[in-house]
């Protein structure tokens, strides 16, 4: 312990960095356990798409979305997700595959849907960088 001590006496800035990073993860390790978002990878997603008929929704703004996305995917921008829920209502009982570029914005999204009472919500961990990793089709409709 007293080495500890010693340590932390002469590298005061090493600690608090250590500090500070410990408590950035701890912070969006809660925060996403708070908006219960379920991660899901790619096969996960294709299964749930394939076999269960789940529903796409990707969250990215206009310009982002004109380079493609996943196909019969809808379009619903982050930014206007709460005012176009009642247009989502008819997908309640089958599971919602959300996406953005990189997944952290359809993380948010995924707190919106289940406050809303949608209960099968998943974010896709990576988004559509992920998506076009693996070639999968993508469509410009």
């Amino acid at each position: 312990m007293g080495r500890l001590i010693e340590f932390v006496g002469n590298h005061p800035l090493h600690f608090v960095a250590l500090g500070a990073l410990l408590g950035a993860i701890a912070w969006v390790e809660l925060r996403r356990l708070r908006q219960g978002a379920v991660d899901i990878g790619i096969p996960q997603a294709v299964r749930l798409i394939n076999d269960e008929d789940a529903v796409v929704i990707d969250v990215r703004e206009d310009a982002e979305v004109a380079g493609g996305r996943i196909p019969n995917a809808k379009h619903v921008p982050l930014s206007v997700l709460k005012q176009r829920l009642k247009e989502l209502e008819r997908y309640r009982d089958r599971p919602v595959v959300l996406v953005c570029r990189s997944g952290s914005r359809s993380g948010a999204a995924v707190s919106i849907l289940r406050k809303a009472g949608f209960e099968r919500v998943y974010n896709l961990k990576g988004g559509m960088l992920a998506w076009e990793n693996e070639n999968l089709p993508k469509s410009r409709k």
